[in-house]
């Protein structure tokens, strides 16, 4: 048992280390550093908190693997906007494609921290695997979704559709982004119950031995 959890405590600083090298990457000459807080700057709230709980509240490797992932995406669309991805660029330039989606694909995968929430709801509130937990977990991720698609809204409102505005929202003149987003962290959501459940409950099964 001992092996085990030094085991996945070193998988857990590994993936940690990488989070830290792209947020290092990411703060070296972004395109600017206010796109670059209101982009990262929740992420590294985020990290803060799952860092200081580790010692009492340690989530499965998956849930760290999505928060990694999750966080490195948010990092690069610190860096660059999520407007302004290169590779996103070059695949818009070569498909002929109308925007750049990477933020398309960072909605999709913040649908995956539905993973994340799963397991709160399980190990705190205690609802049963079931259908009310897929409930309960996609109405939190819908509403999280819903909540940014707001913060983006005023931020244009108070900064009157200030260029800061415009990289921050990412909407590239598409009038309907927020439904898209939203839309993208929908589908997300249910990939990633889809794919990930099985694995989940056998990984939250282990927790209890």
């Amino acid at each position: 048992m001992y092996k085990d959890k030094a085991h996945h405590t070193k998988f857990h600083l590994f993936l940690l280390f990488i989070v830290l090298a792209v947020l290092i990457w990411s703060l070296i000459k972004p395109k600017t550093y206010s796109d670059w807080l209101a982009d990262g700057g929740p992420i590294v709230v985020g990290l803060i908190i799952v860092i200081a709980v580790y010692p009492r509240f340690k989530f499965t490797s998956l849930s760290y693997v999505i928060i990694a992932i999750l966080s490195i995406l948010e990092f690069i669309g610190a860096h660059y906007t999520f407007s302004e991805v290169p590779l996103f660029d070059w695949i818009k330039e070569e498909y002929g494609l109308k925007r750049n989606d990477y933020d398309r694909l960072g909605h999709f995968m913040k649908g995956f921290s539905t993973i994340v929430i799963r397991e709160i709801l399980v190990r705190k509130a205690h609802i049963k695997i079931g259908a009310w937990l897929i409930f309960f977990t996609m109405s939190i991720i819908m509403a999280i979704a819903a909540l940014y698609e707001i913060a983006e809204m005023l931020t244009s409102v108070l900064t009157s559709g200030s260029q800061f505005a415009q990289d921050f929202t990412g909407t590239q003149d598409d009038p309907f982004d927020s439904e898209w987003d939203m839309t993208m962290a929908l589908i997300g959501s249910i990939v990633g119950l889809l794919l990930l459940s099985k694995w989940h409950n056998k990984l939250l099964k282990q927790l209890k031995e």
